[in-house]
């Protein structure tokens, strides 16, 4: 079962009490299927679905929570100090891991493990991403189910055949993208986001790339940041523009004004959706997002 909890949402840290007493609520299970204890939701929902109903998987943030800059309570805490495996991105994107595992001596799995990182522009870090490329989300199955494999053997057979058909999926996802994608004019294979969340899914679709800002900090934006963005809008001539759902989207209204550019539409990034949302599963927000790009850059207004 994979059971949404946490309790940060777009940046904003909820009350403690209320985030100890989800996360309690959580671990109460009493079936005594092992316990997984995934950072965000995305691994959360792509672990589930290699786990079926052998393992019990837990998300440590809840849908539409910002997972970057998050901070470990002591109810996550105490969560981690419970689960038997912790799955993380890696890529930079937990700098918390090893606060949030100090009472825990649960096994540490991590999802990107052998892919070949994009670095931050400016910078020598790793874009943490890289789960928005479905080549690369492929590799995340194939990572989870081997440490499901070997840390429960008894069900590994379980755990290929549930991966074999989830990464089946994702590749009808990938194909859709490339096909959509190409059918576009040279100039509209040009993606201008808010957050430079799209590296990896950009480079798979052999696309170009802009963004307001480079990861999701807090910071505020700045005139230069604006410029370089309307530069590349004009100079590309893109029809439209996408924010994160998790971001402020002033930024990209700001960008709007200042090209003409249209309202490409949202797009989700670091968190799912309840389940009355668009994303409500990974392959809900990877495929909701290849709509959103490939409508939007055919010069529809989502707005």
């Amino acid at each position: 079962m994979f059971r949404k909890s946490g309790r940060r949402v777009a940046g904003v840290l909820a009350a403690t009490a209320v985030a100890t007493a989800g996360l309690t609520a959580c671990s109460s299970d009493g079936d005594g299927s092992p316990r997984v204890l995934a950072t965000f939701t995305i691994l959360a929902d792509i672990a589930d679905r290699v786990a079926g109903d052998v393992l019990t998987v837990d998300s440590l943030t809840r849908p539409g929570a910002e997972i970057h800059g998050y901070d470990p309570t002591p109810g996550d805490i105490r969560a981690a100090a419970d689960a038997d495996l912790i799955i993380s991105n890696g890529l930079g994107l937990e700098n918390w891991l090893d606060k949030l595992m100090s009472d825990s001596d649960a096994t540490r799995v991590t999802a990107t493990d052998g892919i070949d990182p994009v670095t931050i522009e400016g910078t020598d870090d790793p874009n943490p991403h890289a789960w928005m490329s479905p080549t690369l989300a492929a590799d995340y199955v194939d990572t989870i189910a081997a440490a499901f494999a070997d840390n429960f053997p008894d069900d590994a057979a379980t755990f290929r055949r549930n991966a074999g058909e989830y990464k089946a999926e994702i590749a009808e996802v990938e194909t859709t993208m490339r096909d959509g994608l190409a059918a576009l004019p040279a100039n509209q294979r040009a993606l201008q986001t808010c957050e430079g969340a799209f590296s990896y899914l950009t480079r798979e679709a052999g696309m170009s790339e802009s963004y307001i800002w480079p990861v999701n900090s807090g910071e505020e934006i700045t005139p230069a940041q604006i410029r370089r963005a309307a530069g590349f809008v004009r100079d590309k001539d893109v029809p439209a523009v996408f924010c994160e759902s998790t971001v402020d989207p002033g930024p990209k209204e700001q960008l709007m004004r200042e090209t003409g550019a249209a309202d490409g539409g949202t797009l989700y990034v670091d968190s799912l959706t309840e389940d009355s949302g668009d994303a409500p599963t990974y392959l809900d927000l990877i495929r909701y997002d290849t709509r959103t790009i490939i409508d939007g850059l055919h010069g529809g207004d989502r707005s």
